[in-house]
């Protein structure tokens, strides 16, 4: 019986920030992969790996965890005044949906980066030397991203001295600004409250902020539910009655979000909303090793995504600790020390981040302005990935 080859598909596999994904450009997939739906699902969950009962996504390209089980496609756009648009997937790893309702913040620092090395970009936008500003559509949230991108040489600069706590090696800084950065079109509280009493059987009253800024997320109070906010991912991912409690408190909360209408469809949202829990500032050992001073930050935040604790932080649940933090009251601001703010230092598992953000109070109710922070891309490997025909 013959078989027939291989796709073959024109790829990139980028960090970015604590993430990687693969990176398309939408023309070059296949044409019925071009528009959205069960043809380009099937496509991505294979070349991904997705969904392997095993866990570990050995014939694919995700990395078994949430931070590399990720998608990017990428095209000029059809926005004006933006550059390119760019469209984000969160793979499942044991189940076969990729969940497009949110944006990867860590992500967002490469598309820039992939889209000027494909030539995405204008020729002219891109100087010899410098910076390079690229203006980028958020297709999943409808948002606008500005990223600033070193340029050496007429080519993208990914070398540097830059850190970020979580990556190993250092590399070239990527300044990223997500404006209005509310995700969507609804209030940015959606229950109009900065806390709320979120009430979840078998669990009990929670004091929760629940913001819609970067990504939709459940800020929680960590001494309430019984932590420190200093925890690592082996004291919560080897625990399966923790991870069940999270979920069971992610779901209650979507529905209060108004995100899904029944806890049943929180199984099909994994991707949002995210789960984090905040505590005032403490020293800890980070997961490498490296001592966290107190003085060096305002707060601790711990972060859920797809159903375990982040090794880092998210990029989008950064934007919405920026911004918490900028509204006097929300249990973030409170955690680092209430009043107002313009920018906050956290600590995470890998360490510490500082981010910006500016919020203002509009016709009675919060509005998002910007939120920013540093991030670094590489490029990891390029030319094609292979995926069976028939998927």
């Amino acid at each position: 019986m013959k078989h027939a080859p291989q796709l073959k598909i024109p790829a990139t596999y980028m960090r970015g920030g604590t993430s990687k994904g693969v990176f398309f450009t939408l023309d070059d997939l296949p044409l019925a992969a071009q528009t959205p739906g069960d043809m380009r699902d099937h496509l991505l969950l294979r070349i991904i790996g997705s969904p392997d009962p095993y866990g570990k996504q050995t014939d694919g390209m995700g990395g078994a965890t949430s931070s590399t089980s990720k998608v990017v496609i990428v095209s000029k756009s059809k926005q004006a005044e933006h550059d390119v648009d760019y469209l984000f997937g969160q793979v499942s790893i044991d189940k076969p949906f990729v969940d497009w309702s949110g944006n990867c913040g860590n992500l967002s620092a490469a598309v820039g980066p992939f889209a000027i090395a494909n030539g995405l970009i204008e020729g002219s936008r891109v100087p010899d030397d410098g910076v390079a500003v690229v203006r980028i559509w958020q297709a999943n949230i409808a948002k606008t991203i500005i990223a600033k991108v070193p340029i050496s040489n007429g080519e993208v600069q990914e070398t540097g001295d830059f850190e970020l706590d979580g990556v190993a090696f250092p590399a070239a800084e990527v300044q990223v600004a997500f404006l209005d950065p509310a995700a969507g079109d609804g209030a940015m509280f959606p229950t109009g409250q900065l806390v709320d009493e979120l009430e979840v059987p078998g669990i009990g009253s929670l004091k929760a902020t629940l913001i819609n800024a970067g990504i939709p997320t459940i800020f929680l109070d960590a001494d309430q539910i019984g932590y420190l906010g200093t925890e690592l991912q082996g004291d919560i991912n080897s625990d399966p009655r923790a991870l069940e409690r999270f979920e069971t408190i992610r779901a209650h909360g979507a529905v209060k979000m108004g995100l899904i209408k029944s806890i049943d469809e929180a199984a099909t949202r994994q991707h949002t909303p995210k789960v984090a829990f905040v505590a005032k500032a403490q020293s800890y050992a980070a997961s490498s090793g490296k001592q966290v001073s107190v003085d060096d930050i305002d707060l601790v935040v711990r972060a859920m995504s797809m159903g375990q604790l982040h090794h880092a932080m998210m990029g989008t649940a950064a934007v919405a600790i920026s911004v918490a933090s900028a509204i006097p009251g929300t249990l973030v601001n409170l955690a680092a020390g209430g009043g107002e703010r313009s920018s906050v230092r956290f600590g995470h598992p890998s360490g510490t981040l500082k981010v910006g953000g500016k919020a203002s109070f509009v016709e009675g109710r919060w509005i998002a302005e910007k939120a920013t922070m540093s991030r670094s891309a590489r490029v990891l490997m390029d030319g094609w990935v292979r995926a069976p025909s028939g998927v």
